[in-house]
C-alpha cells in the first residue's frame, strides 16, 4: 500500500525540499499539500494519511500550526494520525508534542539523520 503524508502550510521552496527529502528516502510516496487551515483540515477527514506535516505559521495566510494540531487532535476522526510541527524552533516541538503530536523536526534539520530516523520510525 503506497505511503501518504499531507504537508500543510510550506512555502514552495520549503515544500520543495520536502518533496525530495520525501522521494529520497521513501520512494513512490505520494505528497499532498494543503495551503490553508480549512483545507488541511477537509483533506484530513477525507483521506487516511500515513503523517501529516504542519508548518508553525502556514506561509498562505499566516495560520497558526499548533491550532490545526489540536483541532486534528481532538477530532476522532483524525486523531491517531501522527502529525509532526515542522519549525526550527524547541519550544514549539513541545508544545506540539503536548498537544498530542509526535517529535517534528525544523527546515534546517531536514538533512540530519535523526530527521530520518524520527521519519522512518512512522513511514518505514
Amino acid at each position: 500500500m503506497k505511503r501518504r503524508i499531507l504537508s500543510v502550510g510550506q512555502c514552495r521552496p520549503d515544500h520543495g525540499s520536502l518533496v525530495r527529502l520525501f522521494n529520497t528516502l521513501f520512494p513512490g510516496i505520494e505528497i499532498e499539500e494543503a495551503d490553508v487551515a480549512k483545507s488541511a483540515l477537509e483533506k484530513a477527514q477525507n483521506t487516511q494519511y500515513d503523517l501529516i506535516l504542519i508548518n508553525r505559521k502556514l506561509d498562505a495566510d499566516y495560520s497558526d500550526g499548533l491550532e490545526i494540531i489540536r483541532h486534528l487532535k481532538s477530532d476522532e476522526k483524525t486523531s491517531q494520525t501522527p502529525i509532526m510541527l515542522v519549525t526550527n524552533y524547541p519550544e514549539y516541538h513541545q508544545e506540539a508534542v503536548s498537544l498530542g503530536a509526535v517529535p517534528g523536526f525544523g527546515k534546517a534539520q531536514l538533512n540530519d539523520p535523526k530527521t530520518h530516523e524520527l521519519l522512518q520510525a512512522i513511514l518505514a
